[in-house]
C-alpha cells in the first residue's frame, strides 16, 4: 500500500501493520523535550501518575528558554525545578548560558533527524520537520506520559502537498513562503494535516529557511511541516546526528489530501498584519506603518541567517531614534559566530540591543514586553492581541529584511528602499 512520508514515519513508530489517516495509534517516542514553562507541570503530571523515573534518560531532553535570564523569583524557581529534577532523573539539561532556544537548539545539537518522532511540551515542536522529523507539540499531561512511558496517542494525520514552484525574488525568504501558504490554505486548513513541502522552490532552502517555513505549519492548525531529508539535510547533520537515520519520502502514488501550488517567481516580501497570522499582505499594502519596536529572533528565526540579513541591512545605519531594535540569537552556537564575524558589533554600532538567546519578547514574557498602543515588527510566529504584552499594541510579523529595514526608516518599507540608499 503507498504511503505519504508522514505514514512511513509513524508506521515505523507502532505495533500495527499498516495506518492510513484518521487512524488512532500509539507512537514511540525517539526523543522527548520541554522547557522551564512545561516541564514543571508535566513532573507534577508525573508524580500523581505514580511514575518514579523516566522511560530513558538518552532521549529526554530539558531547555530552559522561556523565562531565561529568569526575571522574577517566580521563574528562578521553574529553572531551578527543572535543573533539579534533570540531575535527579540524570537526562539531559540545557540551562542558562549552555544552550538557547529549544527548537533551533536541538537541531543545532544533533537530537533531531529524519524519520524520528519527538514529543515536545511547545506548540512549535513542528520546527523539527525541518529535518524530516515528524515533531509535534502536546499538553503537559501528555508529555507527562510520554516521560514515564515513552509514547504517546497520535490520529494519524492526512497530508496536504506543498509544491513550491519558480525561484525567489531579492528580500524574499522561508518566512515569506510559509506567510504565502497560510494565506493561501488559512489558519484552519491544516487542522489534522500535515504539511509536506516540496518543488524546486523548497530543495533551494536552506535549513535555516526550512526552519521558518516548518515552524509556522501550526499557524495553519497542521500538526507538523515536513520537508523530504535530501542533500542538504545530509550536510547539516554529517557532523551532529546523534544516531543513524534513513531519508525516506512519499511514495509516488501515495494519496493527498489536497495539493497547493505557491509560484515563487513573482512573490513579494510579506507581511502578517495584526491581530492573526492569516491577515497576510504584500509589503506594499503596509508600507508607512509607523513602528515602535522591531524584534529579530525566535525559534526560527534567530539563526544566523537572519542575523547575517539583518546586519546587512543596519551596516553603517542607525536604528531611527524613536524605535528600540532587539536582537536575539537563537543559540549561544549562533550568538558566538555572530561574534566572529562582527555582526554583533554591527546591531550595537547601529543602536540594538542583543539579548542573550531567550524566549521572552516572543511570547510577551520580558525582555522586550509592549506598552499600550505600541507596534512591533517582529520575525516571529504569532501577532495574537496582547502576544507581545499590551491588548491594544500590534504586531506585524515578517522576514529579517524587512525587520531590520523598518527599524532603520521607523516605519515598514521594502529592505530594498534603505539598502538601495548606499548606491544612490
Amino acid at each position: 500500500m503507498p504511503h505519504t512520508l508522514v505514514e512511513k514515519i509513524l508506521l515505523a513508530h507502532t505495533e500495527v501493520p499498516d495506518l492510513a489517516p484518521g487512524d488512532l495509534v500509539m507512537v514511540r517516542c525517539d526523543l522527548v523535550m520541554a522547557n522551564d514553562v512545561s516541564g514543571p507541570v508535566a513532573f507534577r503530571a508525573m508524580e500523581r501518575m505514580g511514575a518514579k523515573r523516566v522511560f530513558d534518560p538518552a532521549r529526554v531532553v530539558m531547555v530552559a528558554d522561556h523565562f531565561t535570564p529568569a526575571k522574577d523569583a517566580l521563574s528562578a524557581a521553574l529553572q531551578k525545578t527543572l535543573q533539579e529534577w534533570c540531575t535527579a532523573q540524570g537526562v539531559t539539561y540545557y540551562g542558562q548560558g549552555r544552550g538557547g532556544i529549544e527548537h533551533t537548539l536541538l537541531c543545532e545539537e544533533g537530537w533531531v533527524t529524519p524519520g524520528a518522532v519527538i514529543a515536545g511540551g511547545d506548540s512549535h515542536t513542528c520546527t523539527y520537520g525541518a529535518l524530516g522529523a515528524f515533531g509535534t507539540g502536546l499538553g503537559s499531561t501528555d508529555i507527562a506520559f510520554c516521560l514515564a512511558f515513552g509514547e504517546f496517542w497520535q490520529a494519524v494525520p492526512a497530508t496536504i502537498r506543498v509544491i513550491f514552484e519558480g525561484e525567489r525574488r531579492p528580500y524574499v525568504t522561508g518566512k515569506d513562503l510559509i506567510l504565502a501558504v497560510i494565506a493561501h490554505i488559512g489558519v484552519a486548513g491544516g487542522t489534522n494535516h500535515v504539511l509536506e513541502f516540496i518543488g524546486p522552490g523548497a530543495e533551494a532552502l536552506s535549513v535555516d529557511e526550512r526552519l521558518a517555513v516548518a515552524n509556522m505549519a501550526v499557524e495553519a492548525g497542521a500538526e507538523t511541516g515536513l520537508f523530504p531529508a535530501d542533500d542538504r539535510t545530509a550536510a547539516y547533520l554529517a557532523s551532529r546526528a546523534r544516531w543513524p537515520w534513513k531519508a525516506e519520502r512519499s511514495d509516488p502514488d501515495a494519496q493527498f489530501a489536497q495539493t497547493v501550488r505557491i509560484a515563487l517567481d513573482d512573490l513579494p516580501p510579506l507581511v502578517a498584519a495584526p491581530h492573526s497570522p492569516g491577515n497576510v499582505r504584500p509589503i506594499e499594502e503596509v508600507r508607512g506603518v509607523r513602528v515602535d519596536q522591531v524584534y529579530i529572533g525566535n525559534c526560527a528565526n534567530g539563526t544566523l541567517t537572519d542575523l547575517r540579513q539583518a546586519a546587512e541591512v543596519l551596516r553603517g545605519r542607525r536604528v531611527h531614534p524613536r524605535v528600540r531594535m532587539i536582537v536575539v540569537p537563537a543559540t549561544y552556537t549562533i550568538y558566538r559566530q555572530a561574534l566572529r564575524e562582527g555582526l554583533i558589533e554591527t546591531f550595537l554600532e547601529a543602536g540594538a540591543v542583543v539579548s542573550p538567546p531567550t524566549c521572552g519578547a516572543c511570547f510577551g514574557g520580558h525582555m522586550g514586553v509592549l506598552a499600550s498602543g505600541e507596534r512591533a515588527v517582529t520575525t516571529t510566529n504569532r501577532n495574537f492581541r496582547g502576544r507581545m504584552g499590551a491588548p491594544d499594541a500590534e504586531v506585524y510579523l515578517s522576514n529579517a529584511w524587512v525587520a531590520a529595514a523598518a527599524a532603520v526608516a521607523g516605519e515598514i518599507v521594502h529592505p530594498a528602499d534603505v539598502l538601495s540608499e548606499a548606491r544612490a
